[in-house]
């Protein structure tokens, strides 16, 4: 039996000793193809690391500097003052390296800005093109607030102008409401020569008018869809008539009357009266 062991032992030593080199030279460093590859790899990265670090150095020196900002839309609103003040004090770095969304946000931070566009143009200059804002009334808070100015969409931006325009007057968040019924009821009043020079809505809904010639039109709430121009109709169809008979400028027209209004003139108070 000891024999039989001692035959088997000497037998398996050779197998296991070739096992173990087998092991050994199926490793990392006894593969030439795959070390080659890796090495290769190593050498690529290492090449685009330095190129990007080469170009980061190269576009940073100061051998592309900005030297003029063009401007391709005409500015009526903006002063070159403005933009030449921009210009310094927002646009840093070279050709390469300035921030275009930075200097695009100081361009648009100008009052009567409403967008700016920027872009690069060789070899020194950066191309920009304003579109301003274009004033159709002023804004004033019923609330109270800093006054605006409302643009042609019904939104309020900051800026100030000796320009005559029409005044709103509403709640926060009502511009484009006013602005639209603006439109609407001065379109309505120009047949009788009557222009709208101011719109209000108080807190509490209630719409007021005020004409070139002084007059407050008090239109009240719009209790349902259309009582608004159903009052004013009624009014207009009275109003050639009612001139012959007043000898004097009306102060106010009190339209909320369910059959009728009144007009106040300086002198006191005349009744006149329409269909609902």
């Amino acid at each position: 039996m000891a024999e039989f062991r001692t035959r088997a032992s000497a037998a398996a030593a050779p197998r296991g000793a070739a096992r173990e080199r087998a092991r050994v030279e199926r490793g990392l460093w006894h593969r030439p193809a795959l070390l080659h590859l890796i090495s290769d790899l190593l050498m690529l990265f290492a090449a685009v690391a330095f190129g990007w670090a080469l170009v980061a150095w190269f576009v940073s020196r100061p051998l592309f500097p900005l030297r003029e900002v063009i401007l391709l839309s005409p500015a009526e609103e903006v002063t070159e003052a403005q933009l030449e003040y921009v210009a310094r004090t927002a646009i840093r770095g070279n050709f390469f390296t300035v921030d275009l969304e930075a200097v695009r946000e100081a361009f648009e931070s100008v009052p009567w800005v409403r967008r700016a566009e920027v872009r690069r143009r060789w070899p020194d200059g950066i191309e920009l093109r304003l579109v301003e804002q274009r004033a159709v009334a002023s804004w004033k808070p019923v609330e109270g607030g800093e006054p605006r100015l409302v643009n042609s969409d019904g939104e309020l931006f900051a800026a100030t102008t000796t320009d005559p325009m029409p005044a709103l007057a509403g709640p926060q968040g009502t511009s484009q409401r006013l602005l639209a019924r603006y439109q609407q009821l001065g379109a309505m009043l120009q047949p009788l020569n009557l222009h709208v020079v101011g719109v209000s809505l108080s807190a509490r809904e209630a719409w007021q008018l005020t004409t070139d010639n002084g007059m407050v039109i008090l239109l009240g709430r719009e209790s349902e869809q259309g009582v608004l121009d159903r009052r004013l109709k009624r009014f207009i169809a009275a109003w050639p008539q009612l001139q012959q008979h007043v000898g004097t400028t009306v102060a106010v027209a009190d339209l909320r009357y369910p059959g009728g209004f009144a007009l106040t003139p300086a002198d006191g108070v005349i009744a006149g009266k329409g269909k609902q």
